[in-house]
C-alpha cells in the first residue's frame, strides 16, 4: 500500500511538473519562404522581418524554459526538467536555423537576379 501511494504522488507530481512546462508555447516558424528567383523585394523583406520576428520568439521561447527550471531549483525532478528543457530549445534551434539556411539560400538567388 505504501508502495503504490508511494508511485501515485510520484505520477502526480511528474504529471502536474509537465503540465506546468506547456505555458512556453513552441514558436512557430514562419509559414512560407517566398521564391527568390520570382519573389518581389517587399516579399522578400516581408519574409525577412518575419524570420527575425521568428528568433526573438526561439529567444523567449528559451528564457521562458529557463524560467520555469528556475522555478523548480530544488525539486525531485531537475535533472528531468533540464533534460526537457535542453530537447524542446535544441528542436526549436534547429528549426530555426534550418528555416533560417532555406531562406538564406532564396536570399542569394533574389540577388543574383540583381
Amino acid at each position: 500500500m505504501k508502495t503504490s501511494l508511494t508511485t501515485a504522488v510520484a505520477v502526480l507530481s511528474l504529471a502536474f511538473g509537465f503540465a506546468a512546462q506547456a505555458d512556453c508555447a513552441f514558436p512557430k516558424a514562419p509559414d512560407a519562404i517566398p521564391d527568390g528567383k520570382t519573389a518581389s523585394e517587399a516579399e522578400m523583406v516581408s519574409a525577412m522581418n518575419a524570420f527575425k520576428a521568428y528568433n526573438e520568439e526561439v529567444t523567449a521561447f528559451g528564457n521562458c524554459l529557463d524560467d520555469e527550471v528556475n522555478a523548480k531549483a530544488g525539486s525531485a525532478q531537475m535533472m528531468q526538467l533540464k533534460t526537457m528543457k535542453t530537447k524542446k530549445l535544441n528542436a526549436a534551434v534547429e528549426e530555426l536555423q534550418a528555416k533560417a539556411k532555406l531562406f538564406n539560400e532564396q536570399v542569394r538567388i533574389f540577388k543574383a537576379r540583381g
